[in-house]
């Protein structure tokens, strides 16, 4: 038994007590089922007491197998909330909030640490900013998402809404989904519906030169600041030369690159969660995916690889042998010498567009979509929508 905010997970047979509205609850699970126990009473010190005491019973009747459970043991007067409740005037209906945190519990064993940063707690955001809690009133949440939020996130966050509201109707928290068909009547401009083949926008090999040299040189470092550039420099390059996602760059290893240096073992990715960056194994689409590695690639590795080094070092550190974080990268570097040197702003992502693009391209790799499609961890129908012929020049032949 703890009482709500001990920032541990409940362990089988145990009680909490949390207050929901200004009233007490109990919430526990047996024999598979999570169950919700009002007490009926508002949360001061006094009922507080009287409710630990009854969490000890029940924590002691499931410890002796003899828990009532019908729950009239316990129960004072209103229902345990397993089955679809039937709300009458007098009951409070759940606040949207409630529902949702109680909804992000559920789901956090099922997700990963990257996903519950930046899908729920970015709607949990959203969430706590709505003129509105009740569900009653979900035309006015929906209409201050289209008015506050993105276009396309507001619908993604109107999905999470009624998948949330599902839930709690399964789970007896709730009577209706009001959110239930809302997101499929937001109609997004054939602007957003093709986001991602827009996107795709490669530097051309001169301008991939010019970045490299201008890293390696300092040439746009801010005077007397002590800060270099150059370090980066092999990071840089190794985007450029592999079409690696920039996550699995500062995750590798040198334990995933081959003692000769002719192949590398993407498995695993740098992730931002909850608690801080952190090495997440498996990669986006698979768990891993073998590189192997041409001459230029190789002398690459050949140039940074410490004479000293144990195998879970970091291929690419920081210059204080930490982690490379792409955000504070492309916040202090990147967006400065893609100015300095007058190149349109393109997010690092757009080295894994360059390389797959110069792959495919007949006058450069000369690969086939499949071999290009292995290489980076894409699908082969992926690489042949989005980026088969994007180099390519039209034009009308002479006939």
């Amino acid at each position: 038994m703890y009482l709500k905010g001990t920032p541990r997970r409940a362990s089988k047979g145990s009680v909490q007590i949390k207050s929901s509205n200004g009233r007490l609850q109990l919430t526990f699970s047996y024999d598979g089922k999570r169950h919700y126990l009002s007490l009926g009473v508002p949360d001061t010190k006094f009922n507080r007491k009287a409710a630990e005491a009854k969490a000890k019973l029940i924590e002691s009747d499931i410890a002796y197998d003899r828990f009532d459970p019908t729950l009239a043991k316990y129960k004072p007067q209103s229902a345990l909330t397993t089955v679809t409740p039937i709300i009458t005037p007098t009951q409070t209906k759940p606040s949207l909030a409630e529902l949702w945190e109680q909804f992000i519990e559920y789901k956090r064993p099922q997700c990963s640490p990257n996903t519950m940063k930046y899908m729920y707690n970015v709607y949990s955001g959203y969430i706590s900013k709505l003129p509105t809690q009740e569900l009653d009133e979900a035309d006015k949440i929906r209409d201050y998402v289209l008015k506050h939020i993105p276009l396309d996130s507001g619908k993604r966050f109107i999905t999470r809404l009624s998948a949330c509201c599902d839930w709690a109707i399964k789970s007896g928290r709730a009577s209706e989904n009001p959110f239930n068909g809302m997101a499929a009547e937001i109609r997004l401009p054939k602007s957003a519906q093709t986001e991602g083949l827009n996107d795709i926008n490669p530097f051309t090999l001169e301008e991939r030169d010019a970045i490299i040299e201008a890293i390696a040189t300092n040439k746009f470092c801010p005077p007397k600041s002590g800060f270099s550039h150059s370090p980066y420099t092999p990071l840089v390059k190794f985007l450029f030369m592999t079409g690696c996602r920039p996550s699995e760059a500062v995750a590798l290893q040198w334990k995933h690159v081959s003692k000769d240096l002719k192949q590398i073992s993407f498995e695993q990715a740098m992730i931002g969660t909850e608690s801080g960056r952190q090495i997440r194994q498996g990669l986006k689409t698979q768990e891993r995916r073998k590189f192997p590695c041409n001459n230029s690639l190789q002398a690459l590795l050949q140039s940074i690889k410490p004479k000293d080094f144990s195998s879970e070092d970091l291929v690419f550190p920081s210059p204080k042998g930490k982690s490379i974080n792409p955000d504070n990268f492309r916040n202090r570097i990147w967006k400065t010498v893609l100015n300095g040197l007058e190149i349109e702003y393109r997010k690092l992502y757009q080295t894994r567009h360059t390389f797959i693009t110069y792959a495919l391209d007949p006058e450069h790799g000369r690969l086939d979509a499949k071999d290009v499609a292995r290489l980076v961890g894409n699908s082969p129908e992926i690489v042949y929508r989005h980026y088969a012929g994007n180099k390519r020049d039209l034009f009308v032949p002479e006939f």
